[in-house]
Formats: C-alpha cells, sequence, structure tokens
C-alpha cells in the first residue's frame, strides 16, 4: 500500500522551482521597493538640512546617492513587471531561458539594493565627527561608475535650483499688491507742526496787547 501510495506523490518538478523562485525574488524586489521610497523621502529632507547650513558638497553627493536610488527603483519595478510576466505564462516550456536570465538580472539587483540599504542611516551625514566623513566615502565609492554625465548634469542642476530656493527663503517677503499712498488730507493732518520761536511769540503777545 505504501508502494502504491509513493507512486501517486506529487513530485517538485523544475518547473515548480523556477516559479518558486520568481515569486520569491517578486516579493523581495517589492519589500526594497518600499525601503527606497522611504530612504529617499528621508534623504530629501536631509538634503535640505545640507542646503540651509550651506554644506554644498554633501549636499551633492545625497544628490547622487538619490538619484543613483531612483535609477535603482525604476529598473527594478520594470524587471518585476517581467517577472510578473513569467510567473504568469503557462508555455514555461518556451520562456525557460528567459525565466534563467530574469533570476540572473533579479539576484544582481536585489544585491544593489542591499549594498544602497547599508547606507540608510543618511543621519550621520549631518555630523562633524568622523562617522560623517566614513559615511561619504563609503557613498562615493558606491556610486561611482553608476551615474552618467547625464545624471551628473541633473543632480548639479536639482542642487542649484535648491540654493537659489534657500536663497530666497532668506529675503524679506516683497508684497505682490502697491502700496497706497497717503492722501494729501491725511499728510496735512499727520504733518508735525513746526514749534514757535520766541520771536514769533513775542510779536504774538504784542499784537494781543494791541487789541486789547
Amino acid at each position: 500500500m505504501g508502494i502504491l501510495f509513493s507512486r501517486h506523490k506529487s513530485r517538485v518538478t523544475e518547473h515548480d522551482k523556477a516559479v518558486l523562485q520568481l515569486k520569491q525574488q517578486r516579493d523581495e524586489l517589492k519589500r526594497y521597493a518600499r525601503r527606497i521610497n522611504g530612504s529617499i523621502e528621508k534623504d530629501t529632507a536631509t538634503i535640505k538640512e545640507l542646503v540651509s547650513r550651506k554644506q554644498k558638497q554633501r549636499a551633492l553627493l545625497l544628490l547622487k546617492k538619490k538619484k543613483y536610488q531612483e535609477k535603482l527603483l525604476e529598473q527594478s519595478e520594470q524587471h518585476l513587471t517581467t517577472v510578473e510576466g513569467l510567473i504568469n505564462d503557462l508555455e514555461f516550456a518556451q520562456v525557460q531561458v528567459q525565466v534563467v536570465e530574469s533570476l540572473r538580472k533579479g539576484n544582481e539587483a536585489l544585491k544593489k539594493l542591499n549594498d544602497l540599504m547599508k547606507l540608510e542611516d543618511v543621519e550621520k551625514i549631518l555630523s562633524d565627527a568622523q562617522e560623517a566623513q566614513d559615511y561619504q566615502s563609503e557613498l562615493s565609492a558606491l556610486i561611482v561608475g553608476n551615474l552618467t554625465s547625464r545624471d551628473d548634469v541633473e543632480v548639479e542642476a536639482e542642487l542649484e535650483r535648491l540654493l537659489a530656493s534657500d536663497v530666497a527663503g532668506d529675503l524679506p517677503a516683497v508684497p505682490d499688491h502697491e502700496v497706497p499712498r497717503p492722501s494729501a488730507s491725511s499728510a496735512d493732518a499727520t504733518r508735525v507742526k513746526k514749534p514757535q520761536s520766541s520771536a514769533d511769540h513775542h510779536k504774538h503777545r504784542e499784537a494781543t496787547l494791541v487789541t486789547g
């Protein structure tokens, strides 16, 4: 009976293993995407703080990190679409090569995301201690070679916009409407009368005595 039962026992096929791997990779990509979005929000706040402190180089480094994260997030979302399509594909035998390639690319993406998340504690860059310098060195080493010249230009432009916005925020507010000018009557009413001199006062007194 045991032998008969074992013959009907379902076996895990290569197809099942591949689908399971794809699903695990899909879930990991989604998890990292949520963390990356949270990290970008934190970086944005820290960049503004650095700009207000006029720490331009540190702000530029974090802007590069933010750009790199956005690129990884976009790539991950594109790969996630591919993975979900493969999971739902019924003709597995025809896409087996694509599955292997997709798993390879997915593992590379996950490694990059994992390396980036090790530098998630972005507040370190605000410190004046050694940990800030160590953080900047690690971040620079991670980013180098992963941004194009076009990315660098966009990052520089974004920094200039932030700096200009910060400077504008320091200036006193200018009324956006015309300030009304005082009328002639109000000007006369508010004009300070010139006090009489002693000579004028003496003449006024004499005139009063004569008329009296």
